[in-house]
């Protein structure tokens, strides 16, 4: 699919690019000024040093403001930046256990749960069942319960735990920061 040749790559028209007859042209400072043909206004815009941009396209007649464009560039770009850093990546970690998991082994991976939830990510614990095993899914779903109580001052139940094949799944995630 090719580009439209009347939208600019960066999506916003400016001064020639604006196909309107008529617009309504906001001024430097964002003072109303009116509704002007399109070529007067880009005039004004150049008398004043500026560039005409095309602010809402929808509108009837489209709304364009007199304004650096350059200096919106940039500024949009930092507010980008400044989203972009502020937004967190919540991670989904595992830990898998066995039904014969011993008590030394438990604390470990317990350690590492505890740990996940207060750095704010979630934690996926899976039990697997290898061979007979599978006849004790109470053992697994004891060690999961287990797990549940040992980590709820730090985390919470978002999946219950849930068999499927020979493995028991449950998802906690972290409880919400004070």
């Amino acid at each position: 699919m090719r580009p439209r040749r009347d939208v600019p790559q960066d999506g916003v028209r400016r001064n020639e690019q604006i196909r309107a007859r008529e617009v309504r042209v906001i001024g430097p400072e964002g003072e109303q000024i009116g509704i002007l043909p399109c070529s007067d206004a880009i005039a004004m815009a150049h008398e004043a040093g500026y560039d005409l941009v095309e602010v809402a396209a929808n509108a009837e007649p489209p709304v364009c403001r007199i304004m650096d464009f350059g200096k919106f560039k940039y500024e949009q770009q930092q507010k980008k930046k400044e989203a972009k850093r502020n937004q967190t990546v919540v991670q989904i970690k595992e830990i898998k256990v066995r039904p014969k998991t011993d008590d030394h082994d438990y604390e470990t991976k317990l350690r590492h749960i505890r740990r996940f939830l207060t750095d704010g990510d979630r934690c996926k614990v899976t039990v697997f069942f290898r061979g007979r095993e599978i006849v004790h899914k109470d053992r697994g779903e004891s060690i999961l319960t287990k797990i549940i109580a040992d980590t709820a001052d730090v985390g919470k139940v978002e999946q219950a735990p849930s068999a499927e094949g020979r493995t028991l799944q449950m998802l906690l995630i972290p409880l919400p920061k004070k």
